[in-house]
């Protein structure tokens, strides 16, 4: 289990590092750079100043080796855009893109799992037609769809705010601020929410139809064990193994849908700050941001491999 879990923690290791140093090169091939803006109103001797002042003058394999180095030091250099820090930035944007991807993920959980057990019980209920429809239309709908959707729907009726994560004029106190932000956060998490409940609904479902065919289900039942505890007690947990791999999945993929939602809803969140680095051509907050968000899916993969070869015995034979 110790090799198992040094393996998976040096491959998450190269999966930031790898995303992290592609959006670099990229961003420094891409055309223009964090002057172009400023080009319009400088003079070109101005223009070849600031470019050496930022570093863009050296040559890539320069730039990179630098920034290679202050990463190993988690010193992301600084952002031309804000003229701060890219870790600060990096610190203030994760948490609030773990808010909304933790807020998300909850909220899928509560939603899907329930109906996938609903859904695959072997004698379902009316609902059970109904729910599968809506489950495959929810995760056949794009994130930006689905945000755009419901920012009309706050918009026509009032009920929540549009946009943001906190009013314009601030908070006084920790609990306004928290009631700010929980009433900001509905519309983007909902949006984020709503596709993954819908595919942990329909993998639930299956895999606990699966379980309950199985030959320790009906020896419980033979056993006396009533139809719902043989359910409940011995199929459910037996079901759970295939949700724990889509799990490091779904994190991947609210890092990713954020990116949209977060600029549909004006989210202050990582995708947010990708975005406009991106736009700005801010070469350090751009590779700082591909790599917070490389961090945060391999830390998600990584646990849920752990706990995944935790409840599966075959996993730590094979590593």
């Amino acid at each position: 289990m110790a090799i198992y879990c040094v393996r998976r923690t040096l491959l998450a290791l190269l999966l930031v590092w790898i995303a992290a140093s592609t959006a670099f090169v990229l961003t420094r091939f891409a055309p223009g750079d964090a002057t172009f803006v400023e080009e319009q109103f400088l003079a070109p001797a101005a223009r070849e100043a600031r470019r050496a002042q930022l570093g863009l003058d050296r040559p890539l394999a320069a730039q990179y080796a630098g920034w290679l180095a202050g990463m190993l030091r988690l010193d992301f250099g600084e952002s031309s855009l804000y003229a701060r820090p890219v870790g600060q930035l990096l610190r203030e944007r994760t948490v609030n893109t773990a808010i909304l991807a933790i807020t998300a993920l909850l909220l899928a959980t509560v939603l899907g799992v329930p109906a996938g057990i609903y859904t695959g019980r072997p004698r379902g209920g009316l609902a059970v037609p109904l729910l599968r429809g809506v489950s495959v239309t929810l995760v056949s709908l794009p994130p930006l769809v689905g945000s755009l959707l419901l920012v009309l729907l706050a918009a026509r009726t009032g009920w929540l705010p549009t946009g943001g994560m906190t009013s314009a004029d601030g908070s006084a106190s920790w609990a306004a601020w928290l009631g700010d932000v929980a009433a900001h956060l509905p519309v983007p998490a909902l949006a984020l929410a709503l596709p993954l409940a819908a595919t942990l609904e329909r993998l639930q479902s299956r895999a606990l139809a699966e379980a309950a065919g199985e030959p320790f289900v009906d020896a419980a039942r033979a056993r006396g064990v009533s139809s719902r505890d043989a359910l409940v007690r011995h199929a459910w947990p037996a079901s759970l193994a295939p949700l724990l791999g889509l799990y490091g999945l779904m994190v991947g993929t609210l890092f990713s849908g954020s990116f949209v939602v977060e600029v549909v809803t004006a989210w202050p969140g990582l995708g947010r700050l990708m975005v406009d680095a991106l736009r700005a051509r801010d070469l350090f907050l751009v590779a700082g941001a591909a790599a917070a968000g490389a961090m945060c899916l391999a830390m998600a993969t990584l646990i849920t491999d752990v706990l995944h070869a935790w409840l599966d015995p075959r996993i730590r034979e094979r590593a």
